[in-house]
């Protein structure tokens, strides 16, 4: 393996551990990740956009896995779609909540299908 190759390597493989601990501790305690990161508590809606965050996070850690990619949009999947539909339904939320807790529904879904027939090896 090349020295370039290697440092990339590691330097991906740095990248994905710091965001998947990042979207960990956004997910767990935003607030204190939001007075760590932004000199500030979070508050209000602020605490639920930062979640969505960390999911995100920790989906996009996952995917910088070698060979990972359908496996972190699936994570990511299966953590926002009964996130979101838990804001609609305790009443959060706007017009276009419910369509994206669909949408994500119906993304994972395809995803898990897919997911089923890969080939493993």
């Amino acid at each position: 393996m090349q020295v370039g190759s290697l440092i990339m390597k590691n330097a991906l493989s740095f990248a994905a551990a710091a965001e998947t601990v990042t979207g960990l501790g956004l997910l767990i305690v935003p607030s204190l990740v939001g007075q760590l990161l932004l000199g500030d508590q979070l508050a209000g809606v602020a605490i639920s956009v930062a979640r969505v965050a960390g999911m995100a996070l920790i989906g996009l850690g996952v995917a910088c896995l070698p060979g990972s990619a359908h496996m972190g949009m699936l994570i990511y999947g299966a953590l926002i779609t009964p996130y979101l539909a838990s804001l609609a339904f305790r009443g959060a939320g706007g017009v276009l909540l419910w369509p994206a807790v669909v949408l994500h529904l119906i993304l994972t879904l395809l995803l898990i299908r897919n997911l089923m027939r890969m080939p493993r090896g």
